[in-house]
């Protein structure tokens, strides 16, 4: 049930524009992602964030595990590149925590909701409970610092683009298609001229008995 799954999964992620997803070994539960982000007034904009992703036995049923290849100075990537994330977390609620169930994972989840969420998390850090204290700290203190970081991380990224991969951007990702303009006429057709003429045929020829007919009304009437 998780290859078949999976497989859908996969086949519908690799159109998209933001990541990069390849498998490893040819193992369907066993994936390299690459996470691209698309919006321009993010920090992490231009960056290639390679990770593995690897799935139980019993997927959906229990989350994936998520880990970044070069780990993130970031409030909640550990320095080894895993994450603490609530949708990654088994299902259920967690008095411990203090997550209810609808935080964490649920057969509901797919993999496109849990690499969503951490685009997401990227940008908008939990620093109430960093898994990296440091960069928690950082980030409330000296932000400016905390920005340079985050721009050396995202040029480091840069080196793991694959040769030949062409980087979206935000306008080649979003960038619509121009309306093709109509340009069609009567006089394009081939059977445009005759067309017309059997009409007006048609036309002349009412008249003419429309006439006729008129003119004995007429005569009655004088009559």
């Amino acid at each position: 049930m998780a290859e078949k799954i999976l497989m859908n999964e996969y086949k519908d992620l690799s159109k998209e524009t933001w990541t990069n997803i390849s498998l490893i070994n040819d193992n369907i539960l066993d994936w390299s992602v690459a996470l691209i982000v698309l919006n321009p007034d993010s920090l992490y904009y231009g960056g290639y964030f390679k990770a593995r992703i690897t799935f139980p036995s019993n997927y959906p049923f229990a989350p994936p595990d998520f880990k970044f290849v070069r780990p993130l100075w970031h409030p909640n990537i550990y320095p080894d590149g895993r994450l603490c994330i609530s949708i990654l977390h088994q299902p259920g609620d967690d008095a411990m925590s203090g997550e209810s169930a609808g935080e964490r994972w649920s057969p509901v989840q797919r993999v496109e909701s849990v690499l969503i969420s951490i685009l997401s998390l990227l940008d908008d850090a939990e620093v109430s409970s960093p898994a990296n204290v440091d960069a928690g700290v950082m980030l409330r203190l000296d932000p400016k610092a905390y920005k340079e970081r985050v721009k050396q991380d995202r040029e480091k990224s840069k080196e793991d683009i694959p040769a030949g991969f062409e980087m979206p951007t935000h306008e080649s990702a979003f960038k619509k298609e121009e309306p093709v303009a109509d340009t069609f006429s009567w006089s394009d057709s081939e059977g445009g001229d005759e067309f017309g003429s059997d009409v007006d045929e048609e036309m002349f020829d009412d008249d003419d008995e429309d006439g006729e007919a008129g003119s004995g009304a007429d005569s009655d009437e004088d009559a």
